[in-house]
């Protein structure tokens, strides 16, 4: 399958807060907040949601198509995603804004305040996805990533105009749409992606009940952080899947991407989606092990291994022929 990706490419500025968020608000003084966390450390690393989905995916033996905006300060970045495997030929440079920035505080409890600053990821609304279907001979799937509202609008609009299935990924924008913007983001939409909280507030924005969310697309997935993740197709009883066992907690920054790139990869190899959520939630453990969201290295014998301690050795075994993980 030809799958692209849009979204955010971005650098991550991570810092971790050895104590408690919680501790340091005070609810009846939330309007006059002013607070400031002394960090004890500073990790920059390569970001962004759709450059992550697509390192996931390059890491596992797939070619995804990224598509997004940068600065010309993303040279270095865009070696390392070609030497993984990732196709960025279709990525727009700005001649005027740096690569997008994420600032990302995580304390103890890995609870998180972020920061984003979008820069020449505003560009993104200049990019149309025809020019990309030609190139490569036609997309299979689009993944409407966070973006630029405007160039997620657009994608989405694009996709049903050309017929292209695409699949609803709006993650942290839901925050700053409205109703009516969500509702043109998923309607229709192939796949729906979530985490839990995130399908509460599109539910809560749009008016639409939990079941009438999953109705508005053949697939929903919702995943639930330490209890797995839920996947409802149309017309079928709703598959549960348990989180995979992490050896460690580092930090849970891009442990989402890690997931979408997992369950890609199984829908590329035209796996059940059962066995796409599974190898979604063991890619995210990956994640959760390391400082960085690209910061893993896999070897498939031992993530197919861990694969059948969390799932079964049918799991492994039905998976197995579809990855590849002997890249860089």
């Amino acid at each position: 399958m030809q799958i692209a990706i849009t979204g955010s490419i971005a650098t991550d500025h991570l810092m971790t807060f050895e104590g408690l968020f919680a501790d340091s608000l005070v609810v009846e003084q939330l309007d006059k907040i002013s607070l400031s966390f002394l960090t004890q450390d500073l990790q920059v690393r390569r970001g962004g949601v759709a450059a992550n989905i697509a390192f996931g995916m390059a890491s596992l033996g797939q070619r995804p198509i990224l598509v997004g905006a940068v600065g010309e300060d993303f040279t270095d970045y865009r070696s390392w995603l070609e030497r993984h495997g990732v196709d960025c030929a279709s990525v727009h440079y700005s001649q005027s804004q740096h690569t997008a920035r994420f600032i990302c505080t995580t304390d103890r409890d890995m609870a998180q305040i972020a920061t984003f600053y979008a820069g020449a990821m505003t560009e993104a609304r200049d990019i149309e996805l025809g020019p990309v279907a030609d190139r490569v001979g036609g997309l299979d799937l689009v993944v409407i990533g966070a973006n630029d509202p405007v160039a997620m609008q657009r994608h989405t609009d694009e996709c049903r105009t050309r017929g292209i299935p695409f699949a609803a990924d709006p993650s942290q924008q839901l925050a700053f749409l409205d109703g009516d913007g969500i509702r043109r983001l998923i309607d229709g939409a192939e796949y729906l992606l979530t985490n839990e909280y995130e399908a509460g507030i599109a539910c809560q924005k749009t008016g639409w009940s939990d079941e009438e969310l999953a109705a508005r697309v053949r697939v929903q997935v919702k995943t639930q952080g330490k209890d797995g993740v839920t996947v409802r197709v149309r017309g079928e009883e709703p598959i549960h899947i348990g989180a995979a066992r992490e050896v460690c907690k580092a930090d849970p920054t891009g442990v989402g991407d890690a997931f979408r790139a997992g369950f890609l990869t199984g829908l590329a190899s035209k796996l059940p989606v059962q066995r796409c959520a599974e190898l979604g939630a063991m890619l995210a453990t990956y994640v959760i092990e390391t400082v960085g969201t690209q910061e893993y290295s896999l070897r498939k014998a031992g993530f197919l291994d861990r694969l059948a301690e969390a799932y079964g050795d049918d799991s492994a075994a039905e998976i197995g022929p579809h990855i590849d993980c002997e890249r860089p």
